[in-house]
């Protein structure tokens, strides 16, 4: 009787054992897969901080935007507006549409925006950008037709 004992005993700590593991495996999952999602979505509020002119698919230049201009992109899960205050006009430069972004790309398609954009809007609804995006700071990355990187805009998360 005392070996049933001990085997019913060995096959419960066997089971137990299984079960917090999966529960381990299981809790580090969810935290890994909220973790990515936190990294890699744009919804929320974003402030442009500088720019980055390239060579050769290589940083030559950068320079910063706080003299320049105040820029604010805001995206929810799918559409984007952003707004530019300039010194010199403070209802210029808007745009409003929707967006679409996996790991390495970005392309926003907008419907309306200020006087002028609606000038570009008419020539062109759809921009595609090389995109390079972290927790709290993303790279939006203007490609040329051979695929090498002309200039970014630089943004950092506002909320």
């Amino acid at each position: 009787m005392s070996y049933k004992l001990l085997l019913l005993s060995i096959s419960w700590m066997f089971i137990s054992s299984c079960k917090e593991q999966n529960h381990e495996v299981a809790e580090h999952t969810e935290t890994s897969e909220i973790l990515e999602a936190t990294k890699s979505h744009l919804k929320g509020t974003w402030e442009l901080v500088g720019f980055y002119n390239y060579k050769d698919n290589v940083v030559v230049d950068s320079f910063s935007n706080n003299t320049i201009s105040r820029q604010v992109k805001m995206y929810t899960d799918s559409k984007v507006m952003w707004c530019k205050l300039l010194k010199s006009d403070s209802i210029e430069f808007f745009g409003y549409g929707s967006y679409k972004h996996n790991d390495d790309g970005l392309t926003e398609t907008l419907e309306f925006g200020s006087s002028f954009m609606n000038d570009i809007i008419q020539e062109q609804q759809e921009f595609n950008f090389k995109l390079e995006l972290s927790e709290d700071r993303f790279e939006q990355i203007e490609i040329d037709d051979d695929g090498n990187k002309i200039y970014s805009e630089n943004y950092i998360r506002v909320e």
